[in-house]
């Protein structure tokens, strides 16, 4: 997400001077690879790129070649091979790197010109100014001469159809299966076959900044705001004590909230689908903020403290609070087990299980997991 936002500010850049730039985006991946599709990075004329499309293994050459490979104008798809041994002198499309990732990555090339927004970016900054999700659809390849590399089409946060292809019967199947990918909300690739040949499409589920609200301002959840912010979250801090409820003490954070416990305070909005974290070290603090998020929709609710603490919570809460709408996504004691007790180390295990929960991921160790350390992008279609 932190990629997302100087990718956005550094368009902004690019408008204000008029200046191109090139836009890389990776559209595929064979085997391994150190990023997904999706990732992007822009490449200015003057200056250092903005955002990373590999490790750090594939950028300098792609800002070497990127602006003669895109002297036309037109978009170019760049593969990369980065297994031991792979000898590409013969393939004018595919450059070898001995790596020994055993991976294919293909990067789209694109123009991109002060003033007129493609449709990716214009789209991601539609989700961030939002908060709302969207989905792009990629033409990645096509042997079919009315569809072109690079044509798309979009659903925007408020549901609006964007197109930039005009083959009638790519664009119906389109409009449907971007549907489908937004209740899905992951990202999925997909070849159609056409009267002129096979088109490839990628698919992404474009997702809004994290959200992450925490109940309790003391000393320890400074490094959790600053964690959180450098993910790019959008974060709120709220806490009944005036003195701890202080812009001054968090001032990464997006919201500061002096809320007491003795009113009624409307919370539904700020905590639907976000990650929240109850640590105020006052156990009738604790007993109030965690009741109420509770009872609204958090997509995770985390509690600081001892279990048998929680336990006494949930107990004074009364036996309702096991059947609360939330119940189900209480994480106590809250983190992941890495042993460290400073309040950055907490930070880390907290902000690390949070992560895992929005990942559908465990939070073990990867030394231990047997599957690839990264979901394949499934067809949308079998």
């Amino acid at each position: 997400m932190r990629e997302t936002v100087q990718l956005l500010r550094a368009l902004d850049e690019l408008d204000a001077t008029q200046q191109q730039a090139v836009l890389a985006t990776v559209v595929k991946v064979e085997g391994s690879a150190y990023r997904r599709p999706g990732a992007r990075m822009l490449i200015p004329p003057i200056g250092g790129a903005v955002g990373t499309v590999s490790g750090g293994c594939l950028e300098g050459d792609l800002i070497k070649k990127a602006w003669w490979l895109t002297e036309l104008g037109e978009p170019v798809l760049r593969t990369y091979s980065t297994g031991v041994g792979v000898d590409a002198a013969d393939e004018e499309e595919e450059l070898a790197f001995g790596l020994g990732c055993n991976g294919t990555v293909h990067i789209l090339l694109e123009r991109v010109r002060g003033g007129q927004t493609p449709l990716p970016l214009s789209l991601l900054r539609h989700v961030q100014a939002s908060g709302a999700p969207a989905v792009l659809a990629t033409v990645i390849a096509s042997s079919d001469d009315s569809v072109r590399l690079a044509e798309r089409a979009a659903l925007d946060p408020t549901g609006k159809l964007h197109l930039t292809l005009r083959q009638a019967a790519l664009t119906r199947a389109l409009e449907a299966d971007l549907q489908s990918v937004r209740q899905r909300q992951s990202p999925a690739l997909q070849r159609y076959r056409l009267a002129g040949g096979e088109v490839e499409v990628l698919f992404e589920y474009l997702t809004p900044p994290r959200r992450l609200v925490v109940f309790g301002a003391g000393h320890d959840a400074q490094p959790l705001v600053s964690l959180a912010r450098q993910q790019a979250w959008q974060v709120a801090v709220i806490d009944a004590r005036r003195h701890f409820a202080r812009r001054e003490r968090f001032p990464e954070a997006n919201q500061v909230l002096h809320l007491g416990i003795d009113q009624d305070h409307d919370l539904a909005a700020l905590l639907e689908s976000a990650a929240v974290v109850v640590m105020s070290h006052s156990y009738s603090q604790d007993r109030h903020w965690l009741e109420r998020a509770l009872r609204l929709r958090p997509s995770y609710i985390g509690q600081l403290g001892p279990r048998s603490r929680t336990e006494r919570l949930l107990d004074e809460i009364g036996p309702i609070s096991r059947h609360l709408p939330a119940y189900a996504r209480l994480h106590y004691p809250m983190g992941l087990d890495i042993g460290g007790d400073a309040p950055e180390s907490v930070a880390l295990s907290v902000l690390a299980e949070i992560t895992a929960h929005f990942n559908g991921r465990a939070g073990g160790m990867l030394m231990a997991r047997e599957a690839p350390i990264h979901d394949s992008v499934p067809a949308l279609h079998g």
